[in-house]
């Protein structure tokens, strides 16, 4: 008798925990949810979450509170990121260089493991990566560009946004692929990198589009091939690297929402298809496309297909490069 009693009490009290497990995911989420932004405030990162979290935030109910946490390149949030408890309630934004480039700089000592240590929920935009040139260079397409260069190798110098940065790995899987050879200085951040360009102090630059439009629309950049899979409606006349014969070169850069890993499914399915519904709303989309970045909202499982896909080019373009923090 005391034996089916027990038995009686374990199974109503396995019972009950799955019943409270249930529960409290299906009532996920019942507080504020903090999001790691893994930059400084006011840049494109920060500002795309910004705009994805509030309305993600009206979806669900509750506050969505934006913590930037800059530093070594994103490397600093990305790792109080990873060491979060996959509840639901820290999540955090992947980019280009948290996910791709960081991993293959800095293969040691990174303090997170890009692959293993994240949940992909949706990669929340698109943002297309562009070639430019001030409007001195002596030619004005990319086919004269191109000529150019490779009659004066090693004569002409491109700006990046830093060593080992996004923009950096960019112009080096240009050189890699086209078989030129221009020579990289790096400059702290986009900003200063755009600025020198659009003064003449360097030649070319390899940039996201948000930080650059407005220079090209207004003549003091004159771009030359743009990564993105049709030509945009701002550039009409501004070709695509595919259409140019280099589909190598013709990937985006993104901005993403990440959970920790292990983070029960039921809780990932909640906020994708919050971010699904965010994604959709025409305000929400025309804020992003002032920003130059273009609404995503793809599925979890086709996210972490991205971020293994610029994880192995990053890897590829340091190797072949031979591309070293300094």
């Amino acid at each position: 008798m005391m034996k089916k009693t027990f038995s009686k009490v374990a199974t109503l009290v396995a019972f009950g925990l799955v019943a409270f497990s249930s529960a409290a995911h299906a009532a996920y989420p019942d507080r504020p949810i903090r999001v790691i932004v893994p930059f400084a405030p006011g840049g494109s990162t920060d500002i795309v979450t910004r705009i994805v979290t509030k309305k993600m935030g009206e979806i669900l109910g509750q506050s969505i509170v934006v913590d930037n946490k800059g530093g070594a390149g994103g490397a600093i949030g990305a790792q109080e990121a990873a060491r979060a408890k996959p509840d639901g309630y820290t999540l955090s934004i992947a980019t280009v260089s948290t996910l791709g480039v960081n991993p293959a700089c800095k293969p040691k000592g990174l303090g997170y493991d890009a692959l293993k240590d994240f949940a992909p929920v949706t990669n929340f935009a698109n943002v297309p990566n562009i070639v430019e040139v001030n409007p001195s260079f002596p030619a004005k397409d990319f086919k004269g560009f191109l000529e150019e260069i490779k009659a004066h190798p090693g004569d002409y110098t491109y700006a990046s946004s830093g060593q080992c940065s996004v923009l950096h790995l960019l112009g080096e899987a240009f050189r890699l692929s086209t078989g030129t050879d221009i020579v990289h200085v790096a400059y702290r951040g986009a900003g200063p990198a755009v600025a020198d360009t659009v003064a003449g102090h360097v030649k070319i630059m390899f940039d996201n589009l948000p930080s650059s439009l407005t220079h090209i629309q207004a003549k003091s950049l004159n771009a030359l091939a743009i990564a993105w899979p049709e030509r945009l409606p701002e550039l009409p006349n501004v070709p695509t690297f595919k259409e140019l014969g280099y589909p190598e070169l013709n990937n985006p850069v993104w901005y993403g929402l990440l959970a920790p890993a292990n983070t029960p499914k039921e809780i990932i399915d909640t906020l994708y298809k919050a971010a699904s519904e965010a994604l959709k709303d025409e305000e929400v989309k025309a804020s992003l496309l002032k920003q130059g970045a273009f609404a995503s909202g793809n599925t979890p499982e086709e996210f972490a297909k991205e971020i293994q896909t610029q994880y192995d080019w990053a890897k590829g373009v340091v190797t072949k490069g031979k591309i070293e923090l300094k």
